[in-house]
């Protein structure tokens, strides 16, 4: 029995040095253009969960969930989020692509994981991916409203909906309703003889 538990205890010292002597000599391939690999969205994936399932406090969110709160927390994802993450207009974008591992596209695809370890997740980002730590960038009540906004971005209230249209498009506020009539009477003008 001695010599079985020793030659299991090599079998494993030779597969962990075999392991780091191929990811430390170079081979494996450091591309992030690359479709990711079934050991990296089997292993990595579960395990960067359980990772944050482990360390994130069990707090709770402490806002309303207001439609005041939803806009806030909409505003400064639409600003500091959406360009990786998509919006309600673009809700698959490249640049999201560009990661590897690719970043979440929430608006395909609502965050599903618990509010406290979104708030984790923002506050402190994740290694090896692209997604920094915004703690030192943003409050922790801004963190909550991002937060609230991640759990609600799939059920919105109609305003904040329409807000977060608007924003997206890049306007603080909706059209004028006779918006398109000037614009195309200011284009005939312009063509005609003076």
């Amino acid at each position: 029995m001695l010599k079985f538990l020793f030659g299991f205890a090599m079998a494993v010292v030779v597969l962990l040095a075999g392991a780091f002597c191929y990811v430390r000599m170079g081979f494996v391939d450091p591309r992030a253009d690359m479709p990711v690999n079934w050991l990296e969205s089997k292993v990595a994936m579960p395990a960067l969960d359980a990772s944050v399932d482990r360390r994130a406090p069990e707090t709770h969110n402490p806002l309303p969930v207001t439609d005041a709160t939803l806009t806030a927390g909409m505003k400064i994802y639409q600003t500091d989020c959406a360009g990786c993450h998509g919006d309600t207009l673009h809700p698959h974008v490249q640049f999201g692509d560009a990661f590897y591992p690719r970043a979440p596209q929430f608006a395909e695809d609502p965050a599903d994981m618990p509010e406290h370890q979104n708030f984790y997740i923002i506050q402190h980002g994740i290694r090896l991916s692209g997604m920094p730590a915004w703690k030192g960038a943003i409050s922790d009540q801004e963190t909550w409203q991002v937060t609230s906004f991640l759990s609600h971005m799939d059920k919105l209230p109609p305003q904040v909906a329409a807000d977060w249209k608007i924003a997206a498009a890049g306007r603080t506020s909706p059209p004028p309703p006779d918006a398109s009539k000037a614009q195309a009477k200011d284009k005939n003008n312009m063509h005609m003889p003076m």
